[in-house]
């Protein structure tokens, strides 16, 4: 049998467990949403005002956290090994969920916010692990899983939180601990190593090891640095969606609660289908660089119909394009991890992560106001879908940038299936020809 063959398994159980991994932090996180704020206001003494106020800052922080640790957590794992980093994290989040059902005054739940967001940083070790045990031709395949193992994640989160938070305000935190927890002794237990001592970084660096040195490791591979920043605009322009789709929805067709609530769940649905059944079966035939453009494509177009769209039915038509936006995350990270050292897979994907928490920070600010600015009567025009209007405009010049970044590059496609990871001397060295028919 040959050693491939022989790893297979030993590949599908890790992935398997990571993909459980990050749908149980998602699903725990998304226990909290529902009753979070209600817990602050509490401890501000009812006063909703402040409860809000407090609340956004402590979303800011947790953005904050993930920003600064993403890359501190990637490095670790570069320099010691991805599984006591993906371990200590899990460990951590199951602690941190109980100080926070124990808490009864709110420096100590924002202290909890700023412990959830560090450990919560691991995401970048668990993609960094998929890039370690997944061969080339697969990855896109696998990023897919853990995408649709996110949206799995918010969508049973927060139903199951509501109802919990029914029985008792604190008792989704206790939940969302178990969970953590209970994935915490599952990986301990049936978790490999993925990254060989040998392929180590030989010292942890806290130069590199910050937000500062992962963007100059971005810098250090040109298309990398087009790629992520691709990422940067896909992950700010979703927020356009976090910000303003319930009070969008309300002003224009009056949704209320319950028709929001099947809507974002047709959105959860839709993506997780996408991410999950969708990329494995169209990367092979179209390959990655053609897949990725059309997801960007696909979200220009979901995003100008619900900008534009002038009933509610219309408005929905929307929600399957936006989801076909999906296949651009996956087959991105999979371009991406191919162009750098095993040894740096940690900082990259710290590096990513910390552009995605810079959009968690911005994002919300930028499309609420301009929001808010549309529908002013201050307003040069009267446009509501203001806000996925300009996302639209993110994702045309994240086309833009994706389309020059790969030009050059050979990728997995329908005819050539890579399984072995390229020698980093020639990671980024064009090919001379691009993806079969491209």
């Amino acid at each position: 049998m040959s050693n491939a063959a022989s790893h297979t398994p030993v590949r599908r159980a890790a992935v398997i467990f990571v993909f459980v991994t990050v749908m149980l932090d998602m699903l725990a996180f998304g226990i909290i949403i529902p009753v979070f704020p209600h817990l602050v206001q509490q401890m501000t003494g009812g006063d909703i005002a402040n409860a809000v106020r407090w609340t956004g800052i402590m979303g800011a922080v947790f953005g904050l956290m993930q920003f600064v640790f993403s890359p501190v957590q990637g490095a670790l794992s570069d320099r010691f090994g991805r599984r006591p980093v993906i371990l200590a994290s899990n460990l951590s989040l199951g602690l941190d969920f109980i100080l926070m059902a124990l808490a009864q005054v709110l420096p100590v739940l924002f202290i909890g916010r700023m412990i959830s967001g560090i450990a919560s940083a691991s995401i970048s070790t668990a993609n960094a692990y998929i890039a370690d045990v997944t061969p080339h031709d697969k990855r896109a395949a696998a990023y897919g899983l853990l995408g649709a193992a996110f949206g799995i994640g918010f969508i049973i989160g927060p139903a199951l939180g509501g109802f919990l938070g029914g029985i008792s305000i604190r008792a989704p935190f206790w939940v969302a601990a178990g969970l953590a927890l209970a994935n915490f002794l599952y990986g301990f237990f049936v978790l490999p190593e993925s990254l060989p001592v040998e392929r180590r970084s030989r010292v942890f660096s806290l130069r590199e090891a910050n937000p500062l040195g992962a963007l100059r490791l971005l810098r250090r591979y040109p298309q990398v640095f087009a790629l992520a920043t691709v990422f940067f605009l896909v992950a700010l322009a979703q927020f356009s969606l976090n910000s303003t789709f319930v009070l969008y929805t309300d002003y224009r067709f009056q949704w209320g609660a319950h028709e929001v609530g099947y809507a974002l769940a047709l959105v959860g649905v839709c993506s997780a289908l996408v991410q999950a059944v969708l990329v494995r079966r169209v990367v092979p035939v179209f390959g990655e660089r053609r897949v990725m453009l059309a997801a960007l494509l696909f979200g220009m177009g979901g995003f100008l119909t619900l900008g534009f769209a002038t009933n509610q039915w219309l408005f929905l038509l929307g929600i399957p394009l936006l989801a076909m936006a999906g296949l651009g995350g996956p087959t991105t990270q999979s371009i991406i991890t191919r162009q750098v050292d095993p040894g740096e897979q940690g900082r990259l994907q710290g590096a990513i992560t910390s552009l995605g928490s810079v959009a968690t920070i911005i994002g919300p600010f930028v499309f609420s106001q301009t929001f808010a600015w549309f529908i002013g009567s201050r307003a040069p025009l009267h446009l509501p879908g203001a806000a996925f209007v300009l996302s639209a405009c993110l994702l045309f010049l994240g086309f833009i940038l994706g389309w020059q970044a790969t030009k050059g590059l050979a990728m997995p496609g329908s005819t050539r299936s890579p399984t072995d990871a390229a020698p980093a001397s020639r990671a980024m060295t064009p090919l001379g020809d691009a993806e079969p028919g491209a």
